[in-house]
């Protein structure tokens, strides 16, 4: 049965309140103030929270402001009541995370009207998240464990040729076994890698202190970063005629050395990873605003709009059709860490025709360099 919190001081009202609530069916708790009012929502976890703004010991948005902050009450919907009706008192309840108002006086119908409201778009976003959780387990269970094997398989079948054949085989054989090896653990060493700043970039999301200290960080020489990450990735997909650099453009940017090697590193790879050899990857540096942009452009595969829509963790697009290396986490990875920095993150691509990958981030205080 749907459980509804009813936060009012004036007796009167939250008395009425309950009863109407009561006669339609709901379970009705209710908070004759803003403590208690946080003391039950904790405490009852219900459906749905009415609450009043002005009120002793805490107001109503103390209440949303404290619930919000709490991961087993930041999602529950909440309605504030109230005889204040200026734009502001509107906005600042908002802003803070309130999802609609009832203003008094109202009448049985615009109350009942305005839960059921409230409910069913709360039902349809638990659907829609249920959707989401479903396709990641989806995609864990497909592609994780096929890139955790296909490495792990590698290195346990060619080092076991090499124990027990190590006396017979030829010099030759042998290097090419232990290269075999090598290559095998630098994959699994990078989807490890990879899981790992995924998991960082959510943490730190949910931690504004931590958030504030990182923004901190720059990185003072951009386009060294972006050279090394270039060269490295053509001279692995063994493709160095194919990279284009412009960087002419240098700038103190908003992102710690790590982090940005890190962003460049999957931006870059997934430029020669999903385009075919011969056609140009092309990089370059420019200013725009107050943002040191870098574009990353290519002539592969690309994606739809949907699919640009739809990125997110342990997703590979049309893997079915196109067998490569790779957990999906790439782009997320970038994603993340751009929004970690206040930085903006901008995909222009169209399938079969190549992406053009520009991430734009923020330039420091200091001068050019």
């Amino acid at each position: 049965m749907t459980k509804i919190l009813v936060i009012e001081d004036a007796d009167t009202l939250r008395n009425d309140v309950v009863e109407m609530l009561s006669f339609e069916g709901y379970t009705v708790f209710d908070a004759e103030n803003g403590l208690i009012g946080v003391e039950k929502a904790l405490a009852e976890l219900p459906d749905l929270i009415i609450c009043d703004i002005m009120m002793p010991e805490l107001d109503g948005y103390g209440v949303l402001e404290r619930l919000r902050k709490e991961a087993k009450t930041a999602t529950i919907p909440f309605i504030f009541m109230t005889a204040r009706t200026e734009r502001s008192d509107i906005r600042t309840g908002m802003i803070q995370g309130a999802d609609d108002y009832l203003t008094k006086p109202f009448n049985s119908d615009e109350l009942i009207s305005t839960i059921n409201t409230r409910l069913t778009k709360q039902q349809v976003h638990e659907m829609v998240t249920e959707e989401k959780f479903q396709q990641l387990r989806e995609s864990i269970s497909t592609s994780l464990p096929h890139e955790l094997r296909t490495p792990l398989n590698a290195i346990m079948g060619f080092s076991d040729m090499l124990m027990l054949q190590a006396d017979k085989l030829p010099p030759d054989q042998v290097i090419e076994y232990a290269q075999h090896i090598s290559n095998a653990t630098q994959r699994l060493y990078r989807l490890v890698e990879n899981y790992l700043s995924y998991v960082r970039a959510q943490v730190l999301r949910t931690n504004t202190q931590e958030i504030h200290a990182l923004q901190w960080n720059v990185t003072p020489h951009p386009t060294s970063l972006i050279e090394f990450q270039a060269h490295n990735k053509s001279q692995i997909h063994k493709r160095e005629a194919d990279l284009h650099l412009d960087l002419k453009i240098n700038a103190i940017v908003q992102m710690s050395e790590n982090d940005l090697n890190k962003v460049l590193e999957e931006a870059i790879d997934n430029a020669f990873k999903f385009s075919k050899e011969g056609t140009p990857i092309v990089i370059k540096t420019s200013l725009e605003d107050d943002y040191f942009t870098i574009s990353i452009e290519d002539k592969g595969r690309g994606m739809s709009a949907e699919q640009i829509q739809s990125i997110g963790a342990y997703i590979q697009f049309d893997r079915w059709l196109h067998e490569q290396q790779g957990n999906g986490l790439g782009l997320v990875i970038i994603r993340e860490f751009m929004a970690l920095y206040n930085g903006l993150l901008e995909i222009d691509s169209k399938s079969s025709q190549g992406t053009n990958l520009r991430l734009k981030l923020l330039v420091s205080k200091e001068k050019l360099v």
